[in-house]
């Protein structure tokens, strides 16, 4: 599944059992790293998709005569 097909909460449910994996089993090193490895891509694609949808966030500005006026959401960290 590519990053554009899998949905945030997909890529959570994911994350989760990757974390679950190697907080309750003995893995060997290379089983652990490369779980480590996947948990790190979901990880990353979550915080990306979470960007995503932070940047398509409106936020009502004001009302007017004509009705509200909307305005894109803009982070504290910008």
């Amino acid at each position: 599944m590519s990053e554009k097909e899998i949905t945030f909460e997909k890529a959570m449910e994911q994350l989760e059992v990757v974390v679950a994996n190697m907080e309750n089993k003995k893995l060997p090193l290379e089983d652990m790293m490369k779980n480590y490895e996947e948990g790190k891509k979901l990880a990353d694609l979550c915080s990306k998709k979470l960007t995503e949808f932070e940047k398509k966030i409106e936020v009502l500005v004001k009302e007017t005569d004509k009705g509200p006026v909307w305005a894109e959401f803009k982070p504290v960290s910008e």
